[in-house]
């Protein structure tokens, strides 16, 4: 073997070695105790009568509706909640929601957070790939001091009558628009649902967060294999 060749090999091991992982977390369940955008809404409602009764008006079509698609069920009453605001309007409204949330007592999984600045450092790519609106996670992320962190969510658009869903970001659309974002492949994966069987099926180390015994085997038996079970506060 020559000498230029044997100088090559350790700067190609070293490579290999120090490469990064690229980990994943779900945000709903796994970082926060709940639905973070679910709170959101809520708290529109909360907030206005006449969301309340606009709500009310649409009774009738959601109960025609949620037994066949839960789905368009679900984002009429995020249209209801997001009626007449502006694109503008919707990001103060996250922002000041973010705020608040974070400042609420366990609101959010310590072991959660703790596990992803562990991988950040480590030296891991952190990409969180989640189901809630990207403005409202990428506001909270930023007041728990994550504002570095890659961040996949689902979207809204503006409309003439208010903020539209857009895309929402769950099951099957997670690994799309990790390929679409230019992620291929990752090592582990972090969620609390079988709806991310997708997302978690790829991954070298798949993670369940606070499942039971009953969810834990259902996945495995969704993704063929053994996964890792933990239990976060």
């Amino acid at each position: 073997m020559s000498t230029g060749e044997t100088n090559l090999e350790p700067a190609a091991v070293d490579a290999v070695v120090v490469a990064p992982r690229t980990v994943l977390f779900d945000f709903d369940g796994v970082l926060i105790h709940g639905d973070a955008f679910d709170l959101f809404v809520r708290d529109r409602y909360q907030r206005s009568v006449l969301r309340k009764v606009g709500a009310l008006l649409t009774l009738p079509w959601l109960l025609l509706v949620a037994p066949f698609s839960r789905r368009r069920a679900t984002h009429m009453l995020v249209h209801v909640a997001l009626l007449g605001m502006s694109e503008q309007r919707y990001r103060e409204a996250a922002e000041a929601f973010a705020s608040s949330l974070v400042r609420r007592p366990r609101q959010f999984c310590r072991d959660g957070l703790s596990a992803l600045r562990r991988h950040q450092a480590a030296g891991d790519r952190v990409i969180i790939v989640t189901g809630c609106e990207h403005m409202l996670v990428s506001h909270i992320l930023q007041q728990l001091g994550l504002s570095d962190v890659e961040v996949l969510a689902s979207q809204l658009r503006p409309g003439l009558l208010g903020m539209r869903v857009k895309l929402h970001n769950v099951g099957r659309r997670k690994p799309l628009q990790l390929a679409a974002f230019g992620v291929g492949e990752w090592h582990v994966a972090y969620s609390d649902s079988v709806v991310d069987a997708p997302m978690l099926k790829p991954a070298a180390e798949a993670v369940l967060v606070n499942g039971t015994p009953k969810l834990c085997k259902k996945l495995e038996k969704a993704l063929g294999r053994t996964i890792t079970r933990v239990d976060w506060f």
